[in-house]
C-alpha cells in the first residue's frame, strides 16, 4: 500500500466484498488473527445497518419474524451497500428490492409494507412548514376560487396498495396477533400518508377523493377538480363536494399554500 487512500480503499473493499488485499497490513497475534480482527469490523458494519433497518421497518419485522428479517436484511445489504454517510437514509431501496428479489417477491405484501413504512419515515422527517388553515380558505375572495391551485405539504405521500398492509401495521403496532393476516384487496386501494403536528397518520381514500387529490398534486385548479368530480357527483352538488374535500385536507394539514393565478 503506497498511500492512505489505498489503505482506506482496501479496508472498505474488505468490509463490503471480503477482498483480502488489506490482510498484510493488519497485525495479528496468537490470540486474535488478522482475519478475526477484520471480521469484527465487517460484521459490525452489517449489524449496524441491520439495526437501522429494524428501526425503520418494525411492521416488516413483525410480518416475517426476527430470523427471516435478518436474512432479508443481509441480502439487501449485499445488494445495496450504503451510499450514505447518514444511516437515516439507508433502506430507501428496500421496497424495490423486495419486489424483485427471490424469495421475497413471492409475498408482494412485504414490498408494500416496506413502501408504507418508508413513506411514514419520509412524512415524519419532512420539512416543518406552516399549513393552510380554514381561516385562509374563508379569506380567499370568491372570484379567486375557480383558478386557485393548492401546493401540497411536503409530508404528504400518496400510495396504492393491493394488500391490507396498513391494517397489518396497526395490528403489529398494537401487538394484536389476531389481525396480522395478509389479505389481498379485490382491487388496488388508494392511501394517503401525512404528518400532522408531530404524529404520522395514514388512511384510505374513496375513488373520488383519490382522483381529486391526485389532480391537486398534479396542479389542477379548483374549477378543474370540480369538473373531474362530476364523474362521481351531480354537477349541482360538485362545488360543495369539492369544497368539503378541500376543507378536510386543510384540517388534516395536507396543504402548504393556496396559489392564486395572477
Amino acid at each position: 500500500m503506497n498511500s492512505l487512500h489505498d489503505l482506506q480503499k482496501a479496508f472498505r473493499d474488505h468490509v463490503l466484498t471480503g477482498s483480502k488485499l488489506i490482510l498484510p497490513q493488519v497485525a495479528g497475534s496468537e490470540k486474535v488473527s488478522a482475519e478475526v480482527r477484520l471480521g469484527i469490523y465487517a460484521d459490525g458494519y452489517r449489524l449496524r445497518l441491520l439495526e437501522a433497518l429494524e428501526t425503520d421497518y418494525p411492521g416488516l419485522l413483525g410480518m416475517v419474524g426476527a430470523e427471516i428479517f435478518d436474512e432479508l436484511g443481509r441480502a439487501y445489504i449485499e445488494a445495496h451497500p450504503s451510499p450514505y454517510f447518514n444511516l437515516r437514509w439507508y433502506g430507501d431501496q428496500l421496497a424495490g428490492f423486495l419486489r424483485t428479489a427471490q424469495p421475497y417477491r413471492e409475498r408482494p405484501a412485504l414490498a408494500e409494507m416496506a413502501a408504507l413504512e418508508w413513506a411514514m419515515t419520509l412524512a415524519f422527517d419532512a420539512p416543518d412548514v406552516p399549513a393552510v388553515t380554514v381561516e385562509d380558505m374563508v379569506l380567499l375572495p370568491a372570484e379567486h376560487w375557480p383558478g386557485a391551485a393548492f401546493r401540497a405539504h411536503p409530508s404528504l405521500r400518496r400510495l396504492d396498495f393491493c394488500w391490507n398492509v396498513p391494517t397489518i401495521w396497526n395490528a403489529i403496532d398494537a401487538k394484536d396477533a389476531q389481525r396480522q393476516h395478509e389479505q389481498e384487496y379485490d382491487s388496488p386501494v388508494a392511501w394517503i400518508v401525512w404528518r400532522n403536528t408531530l404524529k404520522v397518520y395514514f388512511r384510505s381514500l374513496t375513488d373520488d377523493e383519490a382522483w381529486a387529490l391526485d389532480a391537486m398534486l398534479s396542479g389542477a385548479c379548483f374549477a378543474g377538480i370540480c369538473e373531474g368530480l362530476c364523474e362521481w357527483v351531480d354537477e349541482s352538488d360538485v362545488g360543495y363536494h369539492a369544497a368539503a374535500l378541500l376543507k378536510r385536507w386543510v384540517v388534516d394539514e395536507f396543504i402548504q399554500e393556496i396559489v392564486v393565478g395572477s
